[in-house]
């Protein structure tokens, strides 16, 4: 046992440049990269746990990847399912190392192509007794490493049935980003990180009355001749991570954010929410934020340049708006933007957007962003399919204006509403002032103008050729995102990037008695309750 501990302690440091060699010998051949890596982790009441892994890489260039290899935190695991996007079950066995999972793809990864798949394990050996917490069971965890950087990296841990979020401790600076409760009623914590880098090894921790486990025993002496082999091994691993934090340590790392994607789909946004989570520019954002308004018929457009002028409408003088039409809260912020001579706050509007931003993240926290996206996108589709099958420019005409908030996040709405229109006549409302603020202040010389105060006394509008109505709300839209403030770079520099999550609690310890130095799975702890997880993997 002594000599094996040792072993792997002492393999550390060349499994580390070896893995080095193998980034630059294969980056002659392959280009590829890590979309997202999402870890889920359940503590069993046998002291083991269920190691979940959702990852996602494109092949940009080089020879087909044929399999990929996730490192493991121990090497004492059992594979369970594997499955891909596509619902094939994959191939999966330990690494020859024995130090992970070798997933073999249903076809070879091709150049432009993206896979993703999922592989779950069950790893003994992974809980052990914190000794800074005497009656508490702990587990540390680093989600697998690779040759390059990973996008998106998630990380949630179920606690054992019953465990209160005030009973969970974390080891310093691994305090986790926020909190869940799982269908089952237990307490979930999460952690998570925009890039790791290569190599890098982003440690979790939790420890917790071990209450929670009662039918778990773990034995916690070690002899001073193992904590030699221990000690000696971790030395000569440290100089080799030493090495590799000094050849990292200038790369840009990023906080973490929020929340594992564990509740699927996040039903419920408005268009102008959907516009941030579809990419649309801070700008499109605000342009969106005033079609809603003017869609409600809450403001008017006295003028576009050389800068918006709007006119609040009386009906909507107090910033919440009537009962019966209220204002959203993005659109108060808006309307709280309009001076007095009718002029856009540039400084409030970039709150508006961050306001949204933020809004709507905490609304993503928990749910699939990649499926939420997906989602939203259908809706999108949907809408114009509601238009595109509209048997008359009448009918077609309607449901362009009661879908016009998602159509206008389609990136190619105006070849849509070209063909759409292109062999029928557009009809408008005199109560649309979204069209009317478009075809009053975009369109030469306008032969009509609803009377705005009045709508519904105006006069019948002239039908509008399905061309000149396409070529018109496009020109009002990008028209509109290029002017809506004085000074596009000064608005985008203003919108500042979003800030961390604070942290649930603080750091339940104030110092760190335990030393670990792991790489590529072999791992060697000072002491027992360190219990690191450290696993590294590769493609071939």
């Amino acid at each position: 046992m002594v000599k094996k501990r040792f072993l792997l302690a002492f393999l550390a440091a060349t499994l580390i440049f070896s893995a080095a060699a193998t980034t630059f010998s294969s980056g002659q051949t392959r280009v590829y990269s890590f979309n997202q890596e999402w870890t889920k982790i359940w503590i069993n009441q046998d002291g083991t746990i269920d190691l979940f892994y959702n990852v996602s890489l494109t092949l940009h260039s080089g020879l087909p990847i044929n399999y990929v290899t996730l490192g493991q935190p121990k090497s004492d695991f059992i594979i369970g399912e594997t499955v891909d996007q596509y619902g094939n079950y994959l191939d999966a066995s330990k690494a020859s190392d024995g130090t992970g999972v070798k997933v073999n793809l249903d076809s070879p990864l091709t150049e432009g192509n993206t896979i993703w798949f999922t592989v779950i394990t069950n790893v003994a050996g992974m809980i052990s007794p914190d000794s800074t917490n005497p009656g508490n069971l702990g587990m540390m965890f680093a989600p697998e490493w690779q040759a390059v950087p990973i996008n998106d990296v998630r990380i949630q841990i179920v606690l054992p049935p019953n465990v209160t979020v005030n009973e969970v401790k974390t080891p310093p600076n691994y305090d986790w980003n926020s909190t869940s409760t799982e269908p089952d009623g237990r307490l979930a914590v999460y952690w998570e990180l925009a890039v790791l880098q290569a190599n890098q090894q982003y440690l979790v921790g939790v420890s917790f009355p071990e209450q929670y486990l009662p039918n778990y025993s773990s034995s916690s002496g070690i002899s001073p001749l193992e904590t030699i082999g221990i000690v000696v091994g971790a030395i000569g691993a440290g100089i080799a991570l030493i090495v590799v934090v000094f050849i990292a340590r200038k790369r840009t790392y990023y906080a973490p954010k929020v929340s594992m994607e564990t509740l699927g789909i996040r039903r419920g946004l408005t268009a102008v929410e959907a516009s941030y989570l579809l990419g649309l520019k801070p700008t499109q954002i605000v342009t969106e934020i005033l079609y809603s308004l003017l869609q409600k018929r809450a403001v008017w457009t006295e003028a576009t340049n050389p800068a918006l002028k709007l006119r609040i409408m009386p009906a909507f003088k107090d910033k919440k708006g009537p009962e019966d039409n209220p204002l959203r809260y993005y659109e108060i912020d808006f309307r709280e933007a309009v001076k007095p001579d009718g002029t856009l706050d540039e400084e409030r509007l970039a709150n508006a957007v961050m306001y949204l931003r933020d809004t709507l993240e905490q609304k993503l926290r928990g749910y699939s962003r990649k499926d939420t996206l997906e989602y939203y996108r259908k809706i999108v589709d949907k809408a114009w399919g509601q238009v595109e099958q509209a048997g008359t420019g009448e009918l077609a005409s309607k449901a362009y204006d009661e879908q016009l908030l998602w159509l206008l996040l389609d990136p190619n709405y105006k070849g849509r509403t070209q063909t759409t229109f292109k062999s029928r006549s557009f009809e408008p409302s005199p109560f649309w002032f979204w069209y009317w603020y478009g075809y009053t202040h975009y369109k030469p010389n306008p032969a009509y103008k609803p009377n705005i105060n009045a709508p519904a006394q105006a006069a019948k509008p002239p039908t509008i050729p399905g061309a000149d109505f396409a070529n018109n709300i496009a020109t009002s839209l990008e028209k509109t995102s290029s002017n809506i403030v004085g000074n596009l770079e000064k608005f985008a520099a203003s919108i500042l990037p979003a800030a961390p999550p604070k942290a649930a609690h603080q750091p339940a310890h104030q110092k760190s008695d335990c030393v670990c130095a792991c790489a590529a799975c072999a791992c060697a702890c000072a002491c027992v309750s360190c219990a690191c997880a450290c696993a590294g993997g590769g493609v071939g």
